[in-house]
């Protein structure tokens, strides 16, 4: 379908002026934090996910993070029914969406309440003034004080209340929308007035709001003047007299563009799929934060790329298993309690010893929890989470651009190894997002699935549960000639994989198939630490999303002159053969965990190691200034005896 260009318009033709613009200062920034936040029915991840999608293409690094609520539709105008989209974007390199925000922009009183101590003093408060009237002051909990925004409590940062509500409604007088339509264009004010704050040209935002309301003339154009009508305030008003420009960043040559957790997760898995040479199926239960997968897999059929949406996690994961019997990459995926659903399923597979790859979306528990929330406490789940002694690999992502990598790791070790492996994203890395370089075909690792071959000679039978070298069994496909052997979850025998109830059999098996999974980690390539020096006297040991918090407070305690390093895990179980050695090499152990000391008490059992843990649980992912702050604590213990 054609998408129509938008109309070609002026600022002067909409927005005639009887006075000369005013001379606008513009100041350079080397980086930014801003943080959009209101009614979760104001546009706002809408409004921060195109503000980053302009900077990404401008070419500053940039790092995000979405926090929205679990309800559909919550009370409008409290604290509960609060959005907020907070943007980091720089011309250096980025870890974090940031501590604090520069920038606070807030549709109501509600969204001012909840974020205000989110901001740097100092900061500037850019707010809707409409969301500030008594009935929302009642709502977002301001009982018996005066407005905010005029009593003097926010001296301490530059406010400007602007009536984006009127505004809109104003540049829209001649449309025939109704109000409500109207008061939803109110996020296109807010963007185009930061586009113009922020020096950013507003072309690639038209040809998104030209092809998202292609099918309704009057929605685009209403869009566009609403979008032009903040750009021009800015570039208007008296009281906005300065600019800002952030140069782009310093990146390896290469093709970009910006990715979330969730769509590395989809592309590694089709990468996966066509190096191994096999059709992707891809069974999931629809489940907030994992849902996106789905979406961003449908699209591409084209790569052979089969998706089910089942009618329950059991089917989901058992879809996939016989998927991967039939000789696809089977792949699964959910959150939270949909994982405890898909249990037994995982150990049929690891009892049939065929590839799966199942991803785990973590979020806030247990049960239901905090469904639209982030945590790091499904790690024990993912270790032990099954009957019997089902051992199973667990890899996770450090970042959305690593979702991509460590998904073809899981899925390389999956159909290489024979095995069910799972990989752990969370909601933070899944929502958020960061430049990607494409990268070359030619440069992924190779992934060769451990075919069976077909035999024409009857004269000894097939034996589908003998092993190699690395103790993995061949795989069998269905039809192929010579090839007939059993499946099922009851013990199989050595070798013949026929039904035994053997004692001594149950034991040979269940070692056979823990050597196989650690003989996993003979394979890898030497453990680097992620930062600083290679020994010294604090590690700062992490896994998954942990790592942009870890990685900042690292590099300012090395500017600080402290002897500290940095060792992000990506393989979870089993541990790189490595680890233990380097965590010797240390006088201190740091572990940072959105959990209760999930992988610290993992790491004190298996190394005896006196790993002290740093553990927050409360939905929301680390700041680098609280993990500093331990650091520093845990390095003021240092006796001179340990200096």
């Amino acid at each position: 379908m054609d998408i129509p260009s938008p109309p070609a318009r002026t600022f002067a033709a909409l927005f005639p002026m009887t006075t000369a613009t005013p001379v606008k200062i513009v100041e350079q920034r080397e980086q930014v934090v801003i943080l959009f936040a209101g009614d979760s029915g104001d546009g706002i991840q809408l409004t921060g996910s195109q503000f980053t999608e302009n900077n990404a293409l401008f070419g500053n690094d940039v790092s995000t993070f979405p926090n929205f609520p679990a309800e559909i539709r919550a009370p409008q105008g409290t604290l509960a029914g609060v959005s907020g989209f907070q943007l980091h974007f720089g011309s250096v390199e980025l870890y974090t969406p940031g501590d604090h925000c520069d920038v606070l922009v807030v549709m109501n009183a509600a969204a001012l309440r909840a974020n205000l101590g989110k901001l740097k003093q100092g900061g500037t408060i850019i707010a809707n003034s409409d969301g500030f009237d008594a009935k929302n002051l009642r709502l977002a909990g301001y009982v018996d004080v005066e407005n905010p925004l005029t009593d003097g409590s926010l001296e301490n940062h530059t406010v400007h209340a602007i009536d984006i509500t009127k505004m809109t409604r104003n540049a829209l007088a001649d449309t025939t929308l109704g109000m409500k339509e109207k008061d939803r264009c109110k996020n296109m004010f807010v963007l185009g007035f930061i586009n113009w704050m922020y020096s950013r040209s507003l072309a690639r935002t038209e040809k998104f709001i030209a092809k998202k309301f292609a099918k309704r003339p009057d929605l685009l154009d209403a869009n566009l003047k609403t979008l032009l009508a903040g750009y021009n305030y800015g570039d208007t008003s008296e009281t906005f007299t300065t600019r800002f420009e952030v140069k782009p960043a310093p990146m390896a040559p290469g093709t970009y563009r910006n990715i979330t957790g969730n769509q590395g997760t989809a592309l590694g898995l089709v990468a996966a799929a066509r190096k191994a040479g096999l059709d992707l199926f891809y069974g999931s239960y629809p489940i907030t934060p994992a849902s996106d997968i789905l979406h961003e897999l449908s699209r591409h059929k084209n790569f052979g790329v089969k998706t089910f949406q089942a009618e329950d996690e059991i089917a989901a994961i058992s879809s996939a298993i016989g998927a991967s019997y039939g000789g696809a990459l089977g792949v699964t995926a959910s959150s939270g309690p949909g994982i405890a659903l898909k249990a037994e399923a995982m150990g049929l597979a690891v009892m049939l010893e065929i590839p799966l790859v199942i991803v785990n979306v973590q979020r806030g528990g247990p049960s239901t929890g905090l469904p639209t929330k982030t945590e790091q406490a499904d790690l024990w789940q993912a270790v032990f989470g099954r009957n019997g002694e089902a051992p199973i690999p667990v890899v996770a992502a450090s970042s959305p651009t690593d979702c991509f990598e460590m998904v073809y790791e899981a899925a390389r070790i999956a159909v290489e190894h024979m095995t069910p492996v799972i990989f752990l994203s969370d909601g933070y890395i899944a929502n958020g997002a960061e430049p990607w370089r494409f990268p070359q075909a030619k440069d992924l690792t190779p992934i060769v699935p451990p075919f069976a071959t077909p035999r024409t000679d009857d004269a000894s039978p097939f034996l589908p549960y003998a092993r190699d070298a690395k103790g993995v069994r061949p795989w069998a496909l269905p039809g192929m000639k010579g090839l007939q052997h059993r499946i099922g979850g009851i013990e199989k025998q050595d070798g013949t994989g026929n039904i035994s109830y053997d004692p001594k059999n149950h034991e040979l098996m269940v070692r056979l198939r823990a050597e196989k999974v650690r003989r996993i980690v003979d394979g890898l390539p030497p453990l680097d630490l992620s930062h600083g020096p290679a020994s010294g006297d604090l590690l700062i040991l992490g896994w998954g999303s942990t790592f942009g918090a870890i990685r900042t407070a690292t590099l300012e305690l090395l500017e600080d002159g402290h002897s500290v390093g940095h060792l992000h895990l990506r393989h979870l179980f089993p541990f790189h053969a490595e680890l233990g050695a380097v965590l010797k090499r240390f006088k201190r152990v740091l572990i940072p965990e959105m959990n209760s000391g999930q992988l610290r008490q993992l790491v004190r059992a298996e190394y005896l190691v006196d790993a002290q843990g740093l553990n927050k649980v409360q939905g929301l992912p680390f700041a680098s200034a609280e993990i500093l702050a331990k650091a520093e604590e845990l390095l003021a213990t240092l006796t001179p005896d340990h200096a």
